[in-house]
């Protein structure tokens, strides 16, 4: 290279710049979620729910697209499609007369329901979304059962008895609380009552004992004047024998 030329290579802050944009750039995948499996009966309605996280707005291209591949078979079919707005159900399939839309895009729900459930409707259910301009991201899976009968789940059973002796311990904490209110409430009163008798037989002897204290004195003057009327009448009686003696 002649001195004094042009290099033609980038710089390093250059390279730096594009090497952290293209690699070290954190890519926010979309995220689909669905159940991991449901279950129905024969002749019933199941409702698939499918619905996702974006680091985007909703976007008007949003799009969700079912596909479904049988109980032991390999391949899987497109039985739906939501585009522009529009519901799209493919007519291929057995769910092609069978498949309801129920979903809303603007709560990110993909949902769709499937009526009249057969035995022939066992296998995988897979939800797929994209919302430009996320559209990186893997797709969700739920697998259907169909019975006869619809068997109770374990941890429905579970929830069940662990409720109920829930709701014993907590009947037994209410009556043992409301008994020992009661109780209490009981002993109060009784302590009232008794304290009351208390105050009401102090009050009665402080009474006799005033009373008693008034009636002292009036006794000792009464006594006084009878004992002075009969002094009197003593005297009175004295003197008039000796006035009859001297006129003898």
């Amino acid at each position: 290279m002649a001195p004094g030329a042009p290099s033609s290579s980038p710089s390093p802050i250059l390279a730096a710049l594009l090497f952290s944009s293209l690699v070290l750039s954190p890519v926010q995948a979309i995220v689909v979620y669905t159940d991991k499996e449901v279950h129905g009966a024969v002749g019933s309605q199941v409702t698939l729910y499918c619905s996702f996280w974006s680091s985007e707005w909703v976007s008007d291209d949003l799009s969700f697209t079912w596909r479904y591949q049988p109980e032991g078979g390999r391949d899987a079919i497109s039985i739906f499609h939501y585009a522009k707005g529009q519901p799209y159900i493919d007519e291929v399939g057995t769910f092609k007369e069978r498949i309801q839309w129920v979903g809303d895009p603007h709560r990110k729900d993909g949902s769709i329901v499937i009526h009249n459930l057969d035995y022939g409707d066992n296998g995988t259910f897979t939800c797929d979304v994209k919302n430009p301009p996320d559209i990186v991201g893997k797709t969700s899976q739920v697998t259907l059962y169909v019975f006869e009968k619809v068997p109770t789940r374990y941890g429905v059973v579970l929830g069940a008895v662990i409720g109920g002796v829930l709701g014993a311990v907590l009947l037994a904490l209410v009556l043992f609380y409301l008994i020992r209110y009661c109780w209490l409430r009981r002993q109060a009163a009784l302590q009232r009552r008794l304290s009351a008798m208390e105050k009401g037989k102090l009050h009665k002897t402080a009474k006799d004992s005033s009373k008693r204290g008034r009636q002292t004195p009036v006794l000792y003057a009464m006594l006084d004047h009878s004992r002075s009327a009969k002094a009197a009448s003593e005297k009175k009686t004295k003197g008039l024998g000796e006035s009859r003696k001297d006129k003898k």
